[in-house]
């Protein structure tokens, strides 16, 4: 059993349930953090001293008393390296570093591209708050990594390659509320036909495709 502590609104929790709902695992989830609090405590801090989400403890094949791990690509590693089969993660090094290549270029350049300076921007700051014109210089500079993505989904079907990967958990996992929330997006034709595809799958639909009423200001 791996016990995830971590919100379901959380965009780096609700990356790491997707890994876990494609590679069929069992777990218990915790609401920690946000609204729900509990990101504060000494027990908490004891497994982050970061205090942030998610965690995990994977209690399979030992006595219950794993190591904490906290930092959602090691923990996307972790889960790659231990549950996974080819061509999700490669067994090869060659092959797996490159799909580990487009996963941390997602993470640099598409997650923390839009989720500061634009989700919570748009979603997280009360309206007259917001900076229109610093969101749409933010939109342009993600809409310039989107066109790297691009580039790759015109010739291929996934991220890293023609089979869904990792990579593509660090990648899509923004997607929906990119294409959710109320701003002005560029065109990329062959992204929103891997959007589609991506919605299509059960764990993306369960764990990705989530209310963030909750995040809202108003």
């Amino acid at each position: 059993m791996i016990t995830v502590w971590g919100r379901k609104t959380s965009s780096n929790v609700q990356a790491l349930m997707w890994c876990i709902g494609e590679l069929g695992l069992s777990f218990t989830r915790y609401d920690i953090g946000h609204k729900y609090g509990g990101n504060n405590t000494a027990e908490f801090l004891a497994m982050n001293p970061n205090g942030t989400v998610p965690v995990i403890k994977d209690d399979n094949n030992n006595d219950g008393n794993s190591t904490p791990i906290w930092e959602t690509g090691a923990i996307l590693r972790y889960l790659a390296n231990r549950y996974a089969k080819p061509p999700f993660w490669s067994e090869d090094l060659e092959t797996r570093t490159h799909v580990d290549k487009w996963a941390e270029w997602s993470k640099i350049n598409i997650a923390l591209n839009f989720t500061a300076p634009i989700f919570w921007q748009v979603v997280r700051t009360a309206p007259q708050h917001q900076n229109q014109e610093e969101i749409a210089k933010a939109i342009d500079k993600l809409g310039s990594m989107l066109n790297i993505a691009e580039m790759q989904l015109e010739k291929q079907k996934f991220i890293a390659g023609d089979h869904f990967s990792l990579a593509d958990i660090q990648f899509g996992h923004t997607l929906y509320r990119y294409f959710d929330i109320r701003i002005n997006r560029p065109m990329h034709p062959a992204l929103i036909g891997y959007y589609n595809r991506l919605t299509e799958r059960p764990a993306f639909k369960k764990h990705i495709m989530v209310s963030y009423e909750e995040l809202r200001v108003t």
